[in-house]
């Protein structure tokens, strides 16, 4: 059915692109209100369920201890959920909303002398925090939806890790009939598709860098040599497994992304980022939940009505439909991890590295197109990264240095993403095991380097453009799934006894009749039990300490 897709992609490019962007904007301006809502309900739910009493539960057995380090868990769900995207958006998007505003009043004026319209100074921190917006607690909440509910279902209760699972206590066992299988299905399609967006989108700011530095040809046959090295590397790194490659890749691009993020503020407008970061994160903060809750209407106001379908909406029905993807790799790695330490270091965590990331490379960039030679808006926006480099003041030696530095930023990000991905549709085609072949793992990294590849030489840009915007009219069916997961989570919860409760006896815990009440015979999950349990414990070592 991928191939299948793929063919009709290619054949029929422009009517395919016609028509998904169609269903997209018809989703935007009619349904736009659905996806507002439903990704707020998530937001909501992740933070009461590190607030509520559900937080000290862990993802596996009480005893269970989190499988990967602090810093190597938090690198691979960072690569995973943002990594290309931060790159390719940190420097564009501030500067479009810039220039487009959701607020008419911060709209380019004319100068007096006349000519054409430049930007407002003044709109620079609603910029960075509409970006922030778009970037920070909203999607990680909608990762969580998904990663928490098939994390405590595969881990806490022995269900396979696939989303199916997450439907176990509202459908019973036919969530692993054809409505599970359904789910899995638009997942697997969901994660493929999506994934070999995100890797054109990556070959394309490859590319340009190349052009840039080496004055390589930015074409379909450049194209097609970063796609078959980059996947190349990532086809080592998945047979390596997730701890010698995946682990590894995803700290050191962590580490080099803090450096290239560093340098740039170091040569960049120093007082000028630190302004706009901390007056667009206070915007940020201060609209959180009017924005939330915003679905303006084109009767009352066009200006943020066009604003709202064309970006918000555009990207809620984005990471919905990235959700399958990340969010049950977030689950593979969180083994042993409680609800509160989930939450915490998927949600407020990548927020912390987006305001950064945006606010240094998107400060800077709107820095030098307000003050500097400008031009940002001039090229595609795969460029504008490497436009800021060329705009600090740096030899052109250094300037050549830092291009090549950002390709391997990107470049790593895209061996993660590609090796990740991986991972997840091997364990979605394979009824949720968490331990698929290495052989199987090879084949789906082979395939989504083709699928890259297929899409975006022999379909183009517009290839990409129609399999986004496919994508994005995923994420409706698709949310309503992560609704009914989250009830779905919420239920599984509710039955997990409270603490200091005695333990529920079961049937088959029950001793035989004739050992009931036989001299030192103590059912088990009685409090007699429990004590005892607990005293005869208390002088055990812990795991590794002498005795």
């Amino acid at each position: 059915m991928v191939v299948v897709f793929v063919v009709l992609g290619i054949a029929f490019t422009d009517p395919l692109l016609n028509a998904a962007g169609t269903a997209r904007d018809w989703i935007g301006s009619q349904l736009g209100w659905f996806y507002v809502l439903s990704t707020t309900f998530f937001l909501g739910a992740a933070i009461f369920l590190m607030l509520s009493r559900f937080g000290n539960i862990r993802l596996g057995p009480d005893d269970s201890r989190p499988e990967f380090g602090t810093i190597a868990w938090f690198a691979m769900l960072f690569t995973t959920g943002m990594g290309i995207g931060l790159v390719f958006w940190g420097v564009a998007e501030p500067v479009t909303h810039m220039h487009e505003p959701r607020d008419s009043a911060l709209a380019p004026v004319v100068p007096e002398g006349g000519g054409e319209a430049v930007p407002q100074a003044d709109a620079a921190s609603t910029a960075l925090a509409s970006s922030f917006f778009h970037w920070s607690f909203h999607p990680w909440a909608i990762y969580i939806a998904l990663g928490l509910s098939l994390g405590y279902f595969a881990f806490r209760k022995g269900l396979p890790l696939r989303p199916a699972s997450a439907l176990y206590p509202l459908l019973g066992d036919k969530a692993f009939g054809w409505p599970g299988n359904l789910v899995d299905i638009l997942a697997v399609f969901g994660t493929i598709f999506g994934l070999a967006t995100s890797l054109g989108l990556g070959t394309l700011q490859i590319n340009s860098g190349l052009s840039e530095v080496f004055g390589i040809a930015n074409n379909s046959f450049t194209q097609s040599i970063i796609i078959v090295v980059i996947t190349g590397i990532a086809l080592y790194s998945v047979v390596s497994g997730i701890d010698k490659g995946m682990r590894r890749l995803s700290v050191l691009n962590l580490w080099l992304a803090f450096i290239l993020m560093a340098i740039i503020f170091a040569l960049g407008p120093k007082l000028w980022i630190i302004s706009t970061m901390v007056t667009g994160a206070g915007e940020y903060l201060g609209n959180l939940i009017p924005w939330s809750m915003s679905f303006p209407s084109p009767l009352a106001d066009g200006t943020a009505a066009d604003f709202t379908t064309t970006w918000s909406v555009f990207y809620w029905g984005w990471w919905i439909s990235w959700a399958p993807f990340v969010g049950i790799f977030l689950a593979r790695i969180s083994y042993g991890r409680t609800i509160r330490e989930f939450v915490l270091g998927a949600l407020f965590g990548p927020v912390l590295v987006s305001v950064l990331w945006f606010g240094v490379f998107g400060g800077a960039g709107m820095y030098y197109e307000l003050f500097g030679g400008g031009g940002f808006m001039e090229g595609d926006e795969s460029d504008a990264a490497y436009h800021l480099l060329d705009a600090l003041p740096m030899g052109p030696i250094v300037a050549v240095i830092m291009s090549l530095f950002l390709i391997i930023v990107v470049a790593i990000f895209f061996i993660t993403s590609s090796d990740s991905g991986s991972l997840v549709v091997d364990m979605l085609t394979n009824g949720g095991s968490t331990k698929p072949l290495k052989v199987q793992r090879a084949f789906w990294a082979i395939s989504e380097g083709a699928v890259t590849l297929i899409l975006l030489v022999l379909g183009g840009a517009s290839a990409l453009d129609a399999l986004q915007a496919a994508s994005v009219v995923t994420g409706l069916p698709f949310a309503v799934i992560l609704i009914f997961m989250v009830w779905g989570l919420f239920k599984g919860l509710s039955e997990e006894p409270k603490p200091g409760a005695p333990k529920r006896l079961r049937a088959e815990d029950r001793p035989p009749p004739e050992q009931r009440h036989r001299p030192g015979n103590i059912p088990v999950g009685s409090r007699e039990h429990d004590r005892t349990e607990h005293h005869g414990d208390e002088n055990k070592p812990e795991e590794g300490q002498a005795t």
